[in-house]
C-alpha cells in the first residue's frame, strides 16, 4: 500500500505529551509511532502529512523540521468537532524528485478515494503538482487555488521548480485543470509575461491590497477550489516576527487564518498544503493555528451542493444593458452563486447551466451594470 512508505512521527514531537493536559489535540487524534504503527484510516476524515522534498524549493538548503509545527500543534485545544483526524508521519524524500512526485500522487490518491483530507505540511510548492495529477487519474476537472505572492509560470527553460510548476500543469495530457486562482499576489514578483499568460488563459488573480483590505474577497474562491496550496513566502515579515526572513509587504497572521477556515468551510476542498516553510519560532505556532482554522472551518462545512437551486434558494435575475444575469442566494448559509450559462449553437436545444460562487457585492455590482470579472474569465472558459 502506497501508505506504507510513512516514516512514524518522531518521538521528541511527542515526548511531551505525557505532561499535558488529555483534552490537547495531541491527545485526541491518532498519532502513527513506531509503537502503534499506522492509524485505521477508516472512518478517519482528515489526515496531517509531513513533507522534506526541497530541492525544488525557495529554501532548498534551509529544511524545515515538520516536528517543529508537531510540538505546537499537539499541544492546541480542539473546537467543538466531531472529526476524526490522524497524523500519519512523514514521507521521505525519493532518490529522485520524481520520486517525491510518484509517491504524493499515490497517497493522494489511495485517501481521496476514502474521502479522506490530506493536509501537506512541508516542502516545495511544487508538489501540488502530484496533487493534480491525482485529478487526472481519476478524470476529474479540477480549480487549484494558491496564496503566493506569484503566479509561478516559468520564465526559463527548466519547467518544474518553485517558480514554475504551474507551467509543467498546463502543459500535461490529459489537461483536467479548469481554473487557477492566485490569491495574493504582488505585481513586482510577476513578470509582464506571466500577466499576459494569466489573462491569456481566463485565470483569476486578486492583488494583496484588494485582499487584505477586503478578506471576504477569498471566500466564493476557496468555496469552488479543490486544490488549495499556501506558499508561506506570502508572509509579512510581522507574521513571522523577524524582519530578516520575511518581506515587507505579504499577508499578515489574522489574514491567512481567515483564509484557512475558508478553504476549510468549503464544501469541495480536498486537498490542503502549507508549503515553503521558514524556520522561526514564530511559524511553528503560526502553522499550528492555520490547520486548527483549517480543520474548525472542515467541521462546520454545509454540506451546500446547489444543483436543486428550487430548493432553499432565492433566485434574482438582473437585466444589465447587453444581457441577464441570474443569481441564487442560500437561505442556509446566506452565501451567493451565480448562473453560468453556455449555449451551443450547433444545437439550439443544447444547454449547459453551471453556478459560479460569488459574494453579495457582485450581484450588486450587476445591479449597477457591471459584470463580475470572475463571471467573464468563467465564461471564457466555457468556451
Amino acid at each position: 500500500m502506497s501508505l506504507e512508505v510513512l516514516l512514524p512521527v518522531a518521538s521528541e514531537a511527542i515526548a511531551g505529551l505525557a505532561l499535558s493536559p488529555k483534552q490537547v489535540l495531541g491527545k485526541n487524534i491518532a498519532i502513527h509511532t513506531e509503537g502503534s504503527g499506522l492509524p485505521e484510516l477508516r472512518g478517519l476524515q482528515l489526515a496531517i502529512i509531513g513533507l522534506s522534498e526541497q530541492r525544488n524549493s525557495f529554501f532548498a538548503n534551509a529544511q524545515y523540521d515538520v516536528n517543529r509545527f508537531r510540538k505546537s500543534f499537539y499541544e492546541l485545544y480542539p473546537g467543538n468537532w466531531n472529526l476524526k483526524i490522524a497524523d500519519l508521519g512523514d514521507l521521505p524524500n525519493g532518490d529522485k524528485v520524481e520520486d517525491t512526485y510518484f509517491a504524493v500522487k499515490e497517497i493522494g490518491y489511495h485517501l481521496k478515494q476514502m474521502n479522506i483530507i490530506p493536509i501537506f505540511i512541508g516542502g516545495s510548492h511544487d508538489l501540488i503538482f502530484p496533487v493534480y495529477q491525482v485529478f487526472q487519474e481519476f478524470k476529474q476537472l479540477v480549480n487549484i487555488v494558491s496564496v503566493d505572492r506569484s503566479f509561478d509560470f516559468s520564465q526559463e527553460d527548466k519547467l518544474i521548480s518553485d517558480r514554475s510548476y504551474m507551467s509543467k500543469i498546463i502543459m500535461e495530457k490529459p489537461n483536467v485543470l479548469h481554473n487557477y486562482t492566485n490569491l495574493g499576489y504582488q505585481s513586482y514578483y510577476c513578470a509582464i509575461e506571466e500577466k499576459d499568460l494569466m489573462d491569456k488563459l481566463y485565470f483569476d488573480g486578486i492583488r494583496l491590497g484588494q485582499l487584505l483590505d477586503d478578506l471576504s474577497l477569498a471566500e466564493p474562491v476557496f468555496r469552488d477550489a479543490d486544490v488549495v496550496g499556501f506558499d508561506m513566502k506570502c508572509l509579512s515579515w510581522q507574521a513571522l516576527a523577524d524582519p530578516l526572513k520575511g518581506q515587507p509587504n505579504g499577508i499578515d497572521s489574522r489574514s491567512i487564518c481567515a483564509f484557512s477556515r475558508y478553504a476549510g468551510i468549503s464544501d469541495r476542498v480536498s486537498f490542503f498544503g502549507l508549503h515553503e516553510l521558514i524556520a522561526t519560532p514564530m511559524m511553528d505556532q503560526l502553522l499550528a493555528q492555520i490547520v486548527w482554522y483549517f480543520i474548525e472551518g472542515v467541521q462546520f462545512r454545509f454540506n451546500e451542493h446547489p444543483v436543486n437551486t428550487k430548493e432553499n434558494f432565492l433566485k434574482y435575475s438582473v437585466t444589465l444593458s447587453d444581457q441577464t444575469l441570474v443569481f441564487y442566494k442560500s437561505e442556509k448559509s446566506d452565501r451567493w452563486w451565480m448562473e453560468l450559462t453556455n449555449n451551443l449553437h450547433l444545437n439550439n436545444k443544447t444547454k449547459t447551466v453551471a453556478l459560479l460562487a460569488c459574494t453579495k457585492k457582485d450581484y450588486e455590482s450587476a445591479t449597477k451594470d457591471i459584470l463580475p470579472e470572475r463571471w467573464y474569465n468563467a465564461i471564457r472558459r466555457l468556451h
